[in-house]
């Protein structure tokens, strides 16, 4: 007899929630030989997931996928190999669960203080990225919460041989199986009934595009962490050092240009355009990438025929391009930048290159996004690259986490009351 979908999932996610309270108290050894389980599984049956991934890209290709989406969806054997380089990080970091923290004595004697706890059940609704089944799994199982993993239907066979051998990594570490539920069925109409399920579900967290995002927002009766589009400016100070601007500008454009933390608009100071713009540009038409230019920038780089220059228009600021595509504005001064990003930039990674300390230090104070940087790529906005091991996605919210979302992220705190007879007078 056929379930019907809505009962499955609200079967799921009972039976999620059932099991995240075992999972609550499971012992590290427990938790890290499941992670150590996955990550030797996903080496061992490489093929297997090759292959489902290869009929995954395969149909995304019949139906005209863009070509950012399917950089996402594509598996290969090295990037089989990072994802499980990532799982045994998280199996290497410390335990967060049971942590005693602010411990202090009141004037009447109570000691007080606050433990960390599992969040519950995280229900994650993703596009795409079939890492992200295996990335937040095992944050999930690390800090002892409960999944439920809704990925797109153009990675629904990919995302099918990844769960069974995680299924298989738990039960094989005696951990029940429960605290990972996949939603096989891609049926849309199944989205605005888990984001009701708050009875069940402790948070969701959706990756995917903006109309994924809005969607999850408007509809979810459940806390949502969300990150925005990844609109990054990289602002070239009059003082930076070219040979520097032009690799850190070159790696944050081109090393992935569909991940959200790659480089969107290149700002720069009217007193180095001349000097660094033909260096960059030529450096970037290497890899084809194209360059919508301001009047300024235009004026400087047009007379260079090899490269691939378009005038930029008004919505190329503040657009997230996921190409080998970046805008280019020429700038008089770091308050102009400042206004600029204030005004396109959406709260995730900005950086500014400069020898300046002063304006350095203007730029990490004044700049209002989840990650802030001085002489560095965007790229490194990222759970793994900031020693979390992976993360379960990138908020640009403020409540109650930012930026790469880790173990702590995905955790909270009951409070301990120790008393010896203690009654409020």
């Amino acid at each position: 007899m056929t379930v019907d979908p809505v009962i499955e999932l609200e079967m799921q996610c009972r039976r999620a929630k059932l099991a995240s309270r075992k999972l609550a108290y499971t012992g590290i050894a427990a938790k890290n030989s499941a992670l150590e389980n996955i990550a030797a599984d996903l080496l061992s049956q490489k093929e297997t997931i090759l292959e489902a991934n290869a009929i995954d890209q395969l149909e995304a290709r019949k139906i005209g996928m863009a070509p950012a989406m399917l950089d996402r969806l594509a598996l290969t054997p090295y990037t089989i190999d990072l994802i499980a380089a990532d799982v045994r990080s998280v199996g290497g970091l410390p335990d967060p669960i049971g942590e005693i923290f602010d411990m202090r004595t009141l004037s009447n004697g109570l000691t007080l203080g606050k433990k960390r706890v599992p969040l519950g059940v995280i229900a994650a609704i993703y596009e795409s990225r079939p890492n992200v089944t295996v990335d937040i799994t095992a944050l999930c199982l690390k800090a002892g919460n409960a999944v439920i993993l809704r990925g797109g239907k153009e990675t629904i066979n990919s995302n099918r041989a990844l769960v069974k051998i995680i299924i298989g990594a738990l039960e094989r570490a005696g951990i029940d199986p429960n605290v990972v539920q996949f939603i096989d069925n891609t049926d849309r109409s199944l989205v605005p009934h888990l984001l009701k399920m708050n009875d069940r579900i402790d948070l969701v967290i959706p990756r995917g595009g903006t109309g994924l995002i809005k969607f999850v927002k408007e509809n979810s009766t459940i806390p949502v962490v969300a990150g925005g589009a990844g609109v990054c400016h990289t602002f070239v100070d009059a003082s930076a050092r070219i040979d520097r601007a032009v690799a850190i500008v070159y790696n944050a454009k081109v090393q992935k240009p569909s991940a959200c933390n790659a480089l969107d608009t290149i700002l720069v100071h009217r007193e180095i355009a001349a000097a660094f713009l033909p260096k960059a540009a030529a450096e970037l038409a290497n890899t084809g990438v194209e360059l919508h230019c301001d009047p300024r920038s235009m004026a400087i780089l047009g007379s260079q025929p090899e490269l691939k220059l378009v005038s930029a228009v008004d919505e190329d600021w503040g657009k997230e391009f996921l190409a080998l595509t970046a805008a280019v504005k020429v700038v008089d001064s770091l308050d102009e930048a400042l206004d600029h990003i204030a005004a396109y930039g959406d709260g995730h990674s900005e950086a500014i290159i400069t020898e300046d300390y002063s304006n350095a230090q203007r730029f990490l104070n004044e700049v209002d996004a989840a990650a802030v940087y001085v002489n560095s790529s965007t790229r490194f906005t990222d759970g793994a690259q900031f020693g979390l091991g992976a993360e379960v996605g990138i908020s640009t919210q403020k409540m109650h986490a930012r930026g790469p979302l880790g173990l702590k992220e995905i955790t909270s705190y009951k409070w301990l009351v120790y008393g010896s007879g203690q009654t409020r007078p």
